[in-house]
């Protein structure tokens, strides 16, 4: 049985073709090294990057977390801000029957008698003796 010849390429007989080979030879090997630090440097960069969204989603259960804390923190204070506006409205409303009953007394007896004014803080709640604190400051957990 006769094996097949093999095609040369010219790179036995001229030594300018053994040269080109080399070259080709030398540039392969070069593009697969090049083509393995693309790998590892993607590699890497997908590492970092799923480093980061590991960070990111542990930073935003913690933010949640902090926001679960002040939101519950602002309904407690808003519920304890109900009940004062309730008290204020009950013990102002003692407060005029008490000035009336005053008043009253004043009128039947002729005695002049220091019938204290209702604050105005007292009739308009909303107008807040206290300076307003920013609602940023709050969420400085």
């Amino acid at each position: 049985m006769q094996q097949p010849q093999q095609l040369s390429s010219g790179s036995d007989s001229d030594p300018k073709y053994a040269n080109m080979d080399e070259r080709k030879r030398k540039r392969m090997i070069s593009n697969r090294e090049s083509a393995r630090r693309s790998r590892m440097k993607k590699q890497q960069h997908m590492d970092e990057m799923l480093k980061e969204v590991n960070e990111l989603k542990s930073q935003n259960s913690g933010l949640s977390q902090k926001t679960d804390v002040v939101s519950q923190l602002y309904i407690g204070v808003e519920s304890e801000n109900n009940v004062l506006r309730a008290q204020v409205i009950e013990l102002t409303d003692r407060l005029r029957s008490l000035n009336s009953v005053l008043q009253f007394m004043q009128d039947a007896s002729g005695f002049a008698m220091d019938i204290p004014e209702i604050p105005d803080n007292l009739l308009e709640p909303w107008q807040l003796p206290c300076p307003v604190q920013a609602i940023s400051n709050v969420f400085q957990c």
